[in-house]
C-alpha cells in the first residue's frame, strides 16, 4: 500500500493503519531495530513502541517518506533501550560502530556541547548531500541504520573489504571536512 493511503488510515484512526505500516515496512522496521538489539523479544518490543509512537504522532505530522519516519522512531527507541539497558557494559556491536566514527565526531555533554551538536548535525547533512547516492548509502548504512559490513557489501554487490575501504575514506573525508569547519581540532 501506498504511504499517502497508511497515511490516510492514520488520519481515519483506523487500527488498519498499523496493519497495513506493518505489512509494508515491517521488515524495514525489525531490520533497523535489530541491528541494535540482538534479542528478538527486545526487538518485536521496539518495533511495537515504534508502531506506538506512530499512531501517537500522526495526526497532526505527515512524514514524507514513512518509511524513514518509521525506521527513525525505532532506531531512537532501540539506541534508548541499550543505553538504559547497557549504561554499565556497551554493546559490541554499537561500540564497533561507534569507534569507526570517533575520531569524527567530538563529544559534548554541557550546553556548549549541545550547541556544537547542532551544528556538528547541520555540517554532517551538509556533508552527506555533497556525496555521491553509492557513497551516501554506504554511510548512512553503516553509520545510521548500523548495518554489518558484510550486509552492506551484499546489498550493493561489493566486496566487505571494498565497502570497509570505502568507509575508512569516507570517514577521512568527513574528519577533514569537520577540521576545515572548525568543529574538530
Amino acid at each position: 500500500m501506498e504511504d499517502s493511503k497508511i497515511l490516510d488510515l492514520f488520519f481515519e484512526r483506523s487500527e488498519q493503519a498499523i496493519r497495513e505500516l506493518d505489512h509494508t515496512y515491517g521488515a524495514a522496521v525489525k531490520r533497523t531495530a535489530g541491528n541494535l538489539l540482538r534479542d528478538p523479544q527486545d526487538v518485536e518490543e521496539c518495533v511495537n513502541d515504534a508502531y506506538l509512537g506512530v499512531w501517537n504522532s500522526i495526526p497532526p505530522q505527515r512524514p514524507d517518506p514513512l518509511v524513514s519516519y518509521v525506521c527513525r522512531i525505532a532506531r531512537n527507541l532501540a539506541v534508548s533501550r541499550l543505553r538504559s539497558e547497557t549504561a554499565a557494559k556497551r554493546s559490541r556491536g554499537l561500540d564497533l560502530v561507534l569507534e569507526e566514527l570517533e575520531e569524527c565526531i567530538p563529544a559534548g555533554t554541557d550546553v556548549e556541547g549541545e550547541l556544537e551538536a547542532k551544528e556538528l548535525t547541520r555540517a554532517i547533512d551538509r556533508f552527506l548531500g555533497e556525496l555521491s547516492y553509492p557513497d551516501r548509502y554506504l554511510f548512512v548504512r553503516r553509520y545510521w541504520f548500523a548495518d554489518p559490513v558484510k550486509e552492506i557489501a551484499s546489498h550493493t554487490g561489493l566486496r566487505e573489504n571494498r565497502v570497509s575501504v570505502r568507509l575508512f575514506r569516507l570517514r577521512e573525508k568527513l574528519r577533514k571536512t569537520l577540521q576545515k569547519e572548525g568543529l574538530l581540532a
